[in-house]
């Protein structure tokens, strides 16, 4: 068995040793760390949005997400943003979008921020879903961010999760060689953005400048190799230019490399398992997942609790996902925290992530469903780096149990987190608010088919 994760073959860019990376959890302590980044920018802050609400607020009274970047743009930084536009398909999805509604150009001409816009389709019924913010890249200081949070109230919330309609999320601050690959990507995004000949599809003075593809690594400052990975439709992109060191980009096939980084990672397992996702409703990885349990393997798997209907899930697949219960190495939980009422509230888990054996990572915008494995463009950073996950686990663990358990290993944390989870289920049962930390057991036998007990 292979003593690490492999990485994959296929995707357009290649591993990336040197980074660092740093966790950043929950809403309000990553957006509070991207507005520093704001601030502290000198040269450039571009950023990929699928979803903003434009009277989103930033933490500390430092206003909405435009108002804080067009203060960087005031100060002469370059700020571009990349807006996601839904189709006639995907239209209901526009109530929570920047999408360039009469209404929001409006606003814009308003308000005249010095800031350049490209607004930028999917293919139909897909969706632009990378979540990435660019500071000054191509200079001496570059990081970037990226994972899962969306910019608006619900996720705009601390660790704990006290209080109702939370959402709990992961950015991830990086740093080193990887950055490029995230430059690279948002060029290509940029420059071909499906918006940028019509006319309500750009604002701003720099809107229909294209951009320079990266032309060197930045230095090296970590010890934790990187891989960004990605989901991009088979039908997007005509430029084809290779990133430093990578493929160029087949345009015929696309890029599936999360999709095969899962599968690839899970079957590659050894001792653990710890998933944090919205759904699970990819049969490779269901499969994958049942492989790895037969093999000993512990898993954990984190979904929202209050995921009620299972969406276009053939029968068969939802009875092998049904008995991923049947082994006793297998958890399936969700998180609640405490309301201003004192009691229970679920909170949705909108995170993305998957742990490996205590030593490899990913973390990005890819859910576990078609659309993200199939069709939108999505971004992830494959992570390996013993020191670093361990780390990563180990504050998410502190904030599920509220217990720290940087002194067990992979295995007994998990362990740990199945007994803390169903010890919390029966208090739930019993109507007792008073829980270890976040954790409830749920029932895979009716998850996603009817309401969990209580709820």
């Amino acid at each position: 068995m292979q003593d690490q994760i492999p990485f994959v073959t296929t995707g357009t860019y290649p591993p990336r040793a040197g980074n660092t990376v740093q966790l950043l959890l929950d809403g309000e302590p990553a957006f509070r760390r991207v507005c520093q980044a704001i601030e502290n920018a000198e040269h450039s802050v571009w950023a990929t949005i699928t979803f903003m609400w434009e009277t989103f607020q930033m933490p500390d009274g430092k206003g909405t997400a435009l108002e804080v970047l067009a203060r960087a743009a005031k100060r002469g930084v370059d700020v571009r943003l990349l807006f996601w536009r839904p189709d006639e398909e995907t239209a209901a999805l526009r109530r929570n979008a920047f999408w360039g509604s009469a209404e929001q150009f409006a606003m814009l001409e308003e308000t005249k921020p010095d800031i350049s816009i490209r607004w930028d389709r999917a293919q139909a019924g897909y969706c632009q879903h990378q979540k990435t913010w660019l500071i000054d890249v191509g200079k001496e200081n570059q990081i970037v961010f990226l994972g899962g949070i969306n910019l608006n109230p619900n996720s705009m919330v601390a660790p704990k999760h006290f209080g109702e309609n939370q959402n709990h999320d992961l950015y991830i601050e990086l740093g080193g060689p990887a950055v490029a690959d995230v430059q690279h990507n948002f060029v290509q995004r940029w420059n071909e953005a499906s918006e940028r000949h019509e006319k309500n599809g750009l604002w701003g003075t720099r809107a229909k400048q294209n951009l320079e593809f990266p032309t060197h690594l930045p230095l090296e400052c970590g010890t934790t190799t990187v891989q960004i990975q990605r989901t991009i439709h088979a039908n997007r992109y005509t430029n084809n230019q290779a990133p430093i060191g990578g493929k160029t980009f087949e345009i015929v096939k696309g890029e599936k490399s999360n999709l095969e980084q899962y599968c690839t990672a899970i079957s590659s397992a050894k001792s653990s398992i710890y998933i944090e996702n919205q759904y699970l409703e990819i049969p490779e990885i269901i499969v994958a997942l049942h492989e790895a349990l037969e093999r000993g393997v512990e898993v954990v798997l984190l979904l929202p609790i209050a995921l009620e209907l299972t969406r276009e899930i053939p029968p068969e697949l939802l009875a092998t996902r049904v008995a991923l219960g049947d082994y006793d190495n297998f958890t399936l939980a969700g998180i609640a925290g405490l309301g201003t009422d004192g009691k229970r509230k679920s909170v949705w888990i909108h995170s993305k992530t998957m742990l490996i054996d205590d030593a490899w990572a990913t973390i990005g915008s890819a859910n576990l469903h078609r659309w993200s494995m199939y069709g939108n463009s999505e971004l992830n950073a494959a992570i390996q780096s013993k020191e670093t996950i361990k780390t990563i686990r180990v504050a998410l663990l502190e904030e599920h149990l509220d217990m720290d358990t940087s002194e067990l290993d992979d295995v007994k944390a998990l362990q740990l987190f199945k007994k803390i989870a169903h010890a919390n289920q029966e208090k739930h049962l019993s109507n007792d608010h008073a829980w270890r930390g976040l954790v409830i057991a749920l029932d895979v036998s009716s998850y996603g088919l009817k309401p969990q007990t209580g709820w």
